[in-house]
């Protein structure tokens, strides 16, 4: 939203709401938010440690209510709001399409070897990897929320067997076109791609690990566009060195950015990204209009 904040910044023109926008890459450290969140009446929260700290700060000051701009929310701490009574929502249902189709897009990419190819052909190679074919093969998406079940929306046209995990989805095999829903690991060493798009909890965090992995089909790939805390990445760089992954493609990590000495870079046949699987025109536009939405309702301003 911050890079696109002039085609928004009308709507808080004519309301006569001073509008603050930090220049930062990623996200402004807690210390930072606890100098600056004290200082406005509300906050649109993007990926940055909203923390108790931070609430708390802000309760002392002029903050009366927040939105967390997208679906996640691990990064907020919404009891602490509920504790000082500061209004919060988070935008849910904005995205499942837009990081479906990159998590298909990496799929794709992992299983043609896409990127490679492309990369010898910038250097003046011509390279002819063998590639896999997708139908037939199993793919199991961990995660049933609006990014989850869009994946499989898309799964189904390319004549693949998919499992499905969630132990808190309404919904059965048959509505999202699953073969089963199933507890995770169950089955998993079946799955030719592992595809993560569930939500980052106390419960899930790690929940990728040399146990889980150890489970998994040798030469499987692996696909990451939920959040970096499911993975335990050193154990991921394991599992890449010894082949039982074969390729990951990530658009999130523990530490973001990328730190410039991890070792996960080594890993040539992986595809990275920058946390950017939202970022649409339309997507931004959607969720920036319902964020500002709800914290004009939570502000009383018509």
């Amino acid at each position: 939203m911050l890079k696109r904040i002039d085609e928004f910044r009308h709507l808080f023109t004519e309301k006569n709401i001073e509008l603050i926008t930090p220049n930062v890459v990623q996200v402004l450290s807690e210390n930072e938010l606890i100098q600056l969140v004290p200082m406005v009446d509300a906050w649109i929260i993007g990926d940055d440690p909203a923390t108790a700290k931070v609430f708390e700060a802000g309760k002392k000051g002029k903050l009366k209510a927040a939105v967390k701009w997208g679906v996640g929310v691990d990064n907020v701490d919404f009891e602490a709001c509920k504790t000082l009574n500061i209004p919060i929502s988070n935008t849910p249902q904005m995205f499942g399409g837009e990081v479906a189709d990159l998590a298909m897009t990496y799929l794709l990419a992992l299983a043609r070897h896409t990127h490679e190819i492309d990369r010898e052909v910038k250097k003046g190679n011509w390279i002819k990897p063998a590639a896999m074919s997708i139908a037939g093969k199993t793919v199991a998406v961990v995660g049933l929320g609006d990014i989850g079940r869009s994946t499989l929306k898309r799964l189904k046209g390319f004549d693949v067997s998919i499992y499905a995990y969630d132990p808190f989805t309404k919904y059965t095999a048959e509505e999202v076109g699953a073969k089963e829903i199933l507890t995770f690991p169950q089955k998993i060493e079946e799955a030719d791609f592992v595809v993560m798009t569930c939500a980052l909890t106390p419960s899930s965090k790690h929940m990728i690990n040399k146990e889980t992995l150890a489970l998994m089909k040798h030469g499987v790939y692996f696909i990451n566009v939920a959040r970096g805390g499911l993975v335990n990445e050193e154990h991921l760089i394991a599992a890449l060195e010894s082949g039982k992954i074969k390729a990951a493609a990530l658009d999130v990590f523990e530490v973001e950015p990328l730190p410039i000495n991890s070792r996960l870079r080594e890993f040539e046949q992986c595809i990275f990204g920058t946390h950017n699987g939202s970022n649409t025109t339309e997507g931004v536009r959607r969720a920036s209009y319902k964020a500002i939405d709800l914290l004009f309702g939570f502000l009383n301003i018509a």
